[in-house]
């Protein structure tokens, strides 16, 4: 089992809490991520004053998915379920909303999994220690984040060609920016950017790809956040219909795009509980990694691939759906231009519900494809749950809506219905593929070229991350212990 924490340096965690102590740094644990009512009360009185993108400590107890924007505090999980008018599916799609975590978008949340057990381990020291987070989108954004709250340096890598948002934001923050050759798909030069810089001790790479501690954030906190979701969901209709004993949903299936296999590792945790549900790998057509283990370029941002990252649990993947970047691209624009909004109210879907389309980012546009192309390839109806998550928002690729316009002219209502009809309701099944165990082996192997052959992992440990074992350890077997060193370094 990969243990997080490895050793411990008790001269550099002496200094680290006094750093911090110095700053008002106070250090959440897993559990107070996962269920924030926990959180101490005087740190919950002092929440409300402070802004959700606010640089300051107190935000890290911000980073779960159950933040009230209007009270400053904590309440239900944040979710958006998509109706069917919409959808074009009897089943429900439920996605959990990014855009209420600091910085508007989960990743926040997987960057301070790695971050905080380097940090009360003492394996990273800010004072001689700069942290470098490797990210194709949003990953980085958490990461400079959080270190800007912990008061810690950091260093940004990221494709030249991600979105404006993500450059002129990380800058403010006062993060250092790296920006490598090529777009959103282009990864091994990310990689061939951090090995150049793993030659300097000063810095310490981060690397969300390969790091536990991003499959640790999302098994725990997102599982638990679906899980709770399904719960409630569930028990609203017992009490609406308590006579129709005969019906009761499913979790059916639980859609996440790859990217760096965090998000997705949320399935592993909803199969401990609901083992019939369907874990459903998403990515871009034009990139289709696990589909055909081919390569390219695309526009999905956010879930970059031509490899299959160290933490990815394979074998516990069911099925992919590959989705082609010009559909998340038209769908952008019917979510959040005035004609595609005006079209789809004529279409008579409520304006409140059209108004929160732009809670969608393009990931989360293709997270809510192949949840469409899921529902139709297993047949499912109104009995069976979709959940995904909409990790960010379109508040992200307002540069990209202007390069659209400037590329194929104002949108209006004409260009709206054709959007609609061609990329939403006639979405199919189409580029999905139901994985079966030899499919899940050859793409378990696909890590040896990139993890083995180039990034120094060894063949052993890729040959028991195919045994079930090392996974249930791994996800079951570090939170504890890491949620006692967090409190620990806090009583310093």
């Amino acid at each position: 089992m990969p243990k997080i924490i490895t050793h411990t340096y008790p001269a550099t965690i002496a200094r680290n809490a006094r750093r911090c102590k110095e700053r008002g740094i106070i250090l959440p644990t897993f559990v107070e991520m996962k269920d924030p009512n926990l959180i101490p009360q005087p740190i919950k009185d002092k929440l409300p004053a402070i802004g959700l993108w606010d640089v300051d400590p107190l935000n890290l107890f911000r980073i779960n998915w159950k933040n009230d924007i209007d009270t400053g505090l904590f309440g239900k999980v944040n979710y958006l379920e998509i109706p069917a008018a919409l959808s074009g599916v009897k089943a429900r799609i439920i996605g959990l909303v990014g855009k209420y975590f600091p910085t508007g978008a989960h990743k926040v949340g997987a960057a301070y999994g790695c971050l905080a057990p380097r940090l009360v381990s003492g394996e990273f020291d800010p004072e001689i220690h700069k942290a470098v987070w490797p990210s194709t989108g949003n990953y980085c954004r958490g990461g400079a984040f959080d270190c800007a709250l912990l008061d810690c340096p950091a260093v940004a890598i990221l494709p030249e060609e991600m979105s404006q948002e993500r450059f002129t934001w990380l800058r403010e923050i006062g993060s250092e920016v790296i920006a490598t050759p090529g777009c959103e798909s282009n990864v091994k030069e990310i990689y061939d950017k951090c090995h150049e810089l793993r030659r300097d001790p000063q810095y310490v790479i981060l690397n969300q790809f390969d790091e536990f501690g991003n499959v640790l954030f999302h098994y725990h906190i997102t599982g638990s956040a679906i899980a709770e979701v399904f719960e409630e969901i569930c028990r609203v209709q017992m009490e609406s219909a308590p006579a129709d004993i005969s019906r009761s949903l499913r979790l059916a299936a639980y859609i996440s795009a790859t990217g760096s296999a965090g998000t997705i590792a949320a399935g592993d945790h909803l199969k401990k509980h609901f083992p019939r549900m369907k874990t459903v790998a998403t990515e871009a057509y034009e990139c289709p990694t696990i589909l055909m283990n081919g390569f390219g370029g695309h526009r999905i941002e956010g879930i970059g691939d031509k490899h299959i990252p160290w933490v990815h649990n394979v074998r516990n993947t069911d099925a992919v759906a590959a989705i082609r970047d010009e559909d998340c691209m038209r769908l952008l624009r019917l979510f959040n231009e005035d004609k595609g909004r005006d079209m789809l109210i004529g279409e008579g879907f409520s304006p409140a519900l059209v108004q929160s389309l732009d809670l969608l980012g393009i990931s989360s546009i293709c997270n809510l494809l192949a949840a469409i192309k899921t529902a139709k390839y297993f047949e499912m109806n109104e009995d069976d749950v979709i959940f995904t998550v909409f990790t960010d928002s379109a508040e992200m690729y307002q540069s990209r809506l202007e390069e659209l316009t400037v590329n194929h002219g104002e949108y209006d209502i004409m260009a709206a219905a054709k959007d609609k009809s061609a990329y939403l309701d006639a979405q199919s099944y189409d580029n999905f593929l139901e994985l079966g165990y030899r499919d899940r082996k050859r793409v378990h192997n696909l890590k040896y070229y990139t993890w083995v052959e180039q990034q120094g992992k060894t063949y052993e440990e890729l040959l028991r991350q195919w045994e079930p074992e090392y996974w249930d350890e791994t996800f079951e077997h570090n939170v504890v212990e890491i949620d006692e060193a967090i409190r620990r370094f806090n009583a310093l």
